[in-house]
């Protein structure tokens, strides 16, 4: 059966918006609960059927990793995350070449007086020490995994029942990170569907289904207009004042079904507009979702069942989840 975008356009409509999404823990990340708005809904489904990688924009702790996550689950998908810092390169979101032990071996048998010299060249190959990156995983899962075995990298997660069939979803976190020339050469490969390889023939797009990329930034670089054209965009933005404490509480209640709404949750919410009023007047970042998802879990655990017990501890502990920048007075 030949795939179109219309068959992912239709799980995500079937899910729809304002109902928590259960997400299973993952390397990396916890156990956790989404709920996608309707604006998310648009924009995911504008990359599907446009075949353009999705940029989702905002402040840190507004979701936006969370966010692919839900697609995979919800399209049955692997999801495949690769978090860009300053030293990222684009090559290394392809392919990723171990220099150093092919020195090491290119030494060691050059100490052999007996080796014959086409041996060396076979044993040194360029190609016996390159590891697959995200997106050669993404475009061509078999390949990959013949080249990983060859060089021995590691196999990215994926869940038990998955199949290549099944897709992927390819997370690229942070691109602000990174010099403006690795999102444009990305587009690149994204455009093209294929990418080069050293020492070998190049890697080609050949999945049932075309991975589907999201790419996250926290605005900390401006991003090439170039690569902003060829790109769906989802901005998340911290919702008005008036509707603040409607946010958080549908998202408190998608994560933690117990959870107290008269003395702890209520509580919670006027910590974080508080430790949010604080942090703009510093000119600090201000905490988000996130920190206010860590700060509820943390009561929960702490005084499991105990509504009362709950309350206290924001108290005792908001100041190591909410004030990432203390104020001088010692918060």
């Amino acid at each position: 059966m030949t795939y179109h975008p219309r068959d992912d356009v239709a799980r995500i409509e079937k899910h729809g918006a304002d109902k928590a999404l259960p997400l299973p823990p993952r390397v990396g990340y916890p156990e956790a609960s989404h709920v996608f708005e309707q604006a998310d809904i648009d924009a995911i489904e504008v990359a599907l059927v446009t075949g353009r990688p999705l940029l989702v924009r905002g402040d840190p702790g507004t979701g936006k990793t969370q966010l692919a996550r839900a697609v995979a689950e919800v399209l049955g998908r692997a999801l495949l995350t690769r978090v860009v810092d300053a030293s990222t390169e684009t090559r290394d979101l392809l392919w990723t070449l171990d220099a150093v032990a092919r020195l090491a071996r290119a030494q060691m048998l050059g100490a052999q007086r007996d080796a014959k010299p086409e041996q060396l060249n076979d044993l040194i190959d360029v190609t016996a020490f390159i590891k697959p990156g995200v997106l050669w995983w993404a475009f061509d899962w078999d390949a990959a995994l013949a080249q990983a075995k060859r060089t021995g990298a590691t196999r990215p997660e994926v869940p038990e029942a998955w199949k290549p069939s099944q897709g992927v979803v390819v997370l690229v976190d942070e691109i602000d990170k990174a010099d403006s020339a690795v999102p444009n050469a990305l587009l690149d490969a994204f455009g093209s569907g294929r990418f080069e390889v050293d020492g070998r023939e190049p890697v080609s797009c050949r999945g049932e289904r075309p991975p589907f990329v999201v790419i996250t930034t926290n605005e900390e670089r401006a991003l090439p207009d170039a690569f902003l054209r060829r790109c769906v965009v989802r901005h998340i933005t911290w919702p008005a004042e008036r509707d603040v404490a409607r946010y958080l509480t549908e998202r408190a209640k998608a994560h933690f079904r117990d959870l107290d709404t008269e003395l702890v949750l209520p509580k919670a919410i006027e910590l974080l507009r508080a430790a949010r009023t604080r942090a703009e007047k510093r000119d600090a970042m201000k905490p988000g979702l996130a920190e206010f998802i860590d700060m509820l879990r943390a009561v929960r655990e702490l005084a499991p069942g105990d509504a009362k017990g709950q309350q206290a501890r924001l108290d005792r502990i908001e100041r190591y989840v909410l004030d990432k920048h203390p104020d001088e007075d010692g918060r």
